[in-house]
């Protein structure tokens, strides 16, 4: 149901992958609420095909950019502002990567060089993301920017590995260009520390079903779902939040909030 919450707004979406994507659902809600939108992620994922059948299906742009690149994502913005015909409503960044997770490396045994590119891909790209932003004053006052991150940022989740300090790096990120982009242009940034969820990235961490299944038992509401994630990104975008900046809010069915839980201790 639509209640053109985003009516005459304009976003940019980082990282729209697959239907599994929590960018995914981000977009076809913000596109239900009356937002136009472009679609953005790295050239390679533009493989899979389908970002493109995504693009088609919510008549919106897809601009492939890599974001740990300034060029791109300067070209990104040109053109986002040219299709859009003016200035950014509302961005999200739904990006991250690690090759030592994807290769199996365990914490204690990192190659350092996968390392500092899982933070390029994870961390810093949200802070070239803003940089690009603030010089090219792409931003309309007012506006969102949000990041997808994880309480691993706060909490050990040993099989997380350095994913944990990519998120704990991105949310001082979002604080500290936050104030800045709140005293000139009166823009919010967020991030939003979501519940596991099943997506292509999610799923490739180490005895991921399992913590899901615990996560689900923890938390009195359950895991928070990839659709109710874009609920949420949705009102963070709306006016109805307009001053609420710097902070992480978690969005996790009350996990983040409990010590133990009876159903976990049943199992």
């Amino acid at each position: 149901m639509s209640n053109n919450l985003l009516a005459g707004k304009k976003g940019v979406i980082f990282g729209a992958l697959d239907d599994k994507s929590i960018a995914t659902k981000v977009a076809e809600r913000c596109v239900e609420e009356g937002a136009q939108i472009i679609l953005t992620n790295a050239p390679v994922a533009m493989r899979f095909g389908e970002i493109q059948k995504l693009g088609e299906r919510l008549n919106a742009p897809v601009i492939p950019a890599d974001a740990t690149s300034t060029e791109d994502l300067e070209k990104l913005f040109q053109d986002s502002m040219k299709a859009l015909d003016g200035k950014i409503d509302f961005v999200l960044h739904s990006i991250g990567m690690s090759l030592n997770v994807r290769k199996k490396r365990e914490y204690t045994d990192l190659n350092y060089e996968w390392m500092l590119k899982t933070f390029d891909i994870s961390a810093v790209s949200f802070h070239k993301v803003m940089q690009t932003l603030w010089k090219m004053d792409a931003m309309s006052d007012w506006g969102s920017i949000l990041a997808l991150t994880y309480i691993a940022a706060q909490r050990t989740f040993p099989d997380y590995n350095e994913m944990a300090e990519s998120k704990a790096l991105l949310e001082s990120f979002a604080r500290s260009f936050g104030y800045h982009f709140g005293e000139r242009n009166k823009v919010r940034v967020n991030t939003i520390s979501q519940s596991p969820t099943k997506t292509t990235a999610g799923s490739g961490v180490k005895g991921f079903d399992e913590f899901f299944d615990y996560a689900d038992k923890m938390s009195p509401l359950g895991n928070a779902s990839a659709d109710s994630c874009a609920d949420y990104c949705v009102l963070m975008f709306s006016d109805f939040t307009r001053m609420v900046t710097m902070q992480n809010l978690y969005h996790d069915g009350g996990f983040s909030s409990m010590g133990m839980s009876p159903k976990v201790l049943e199992i």
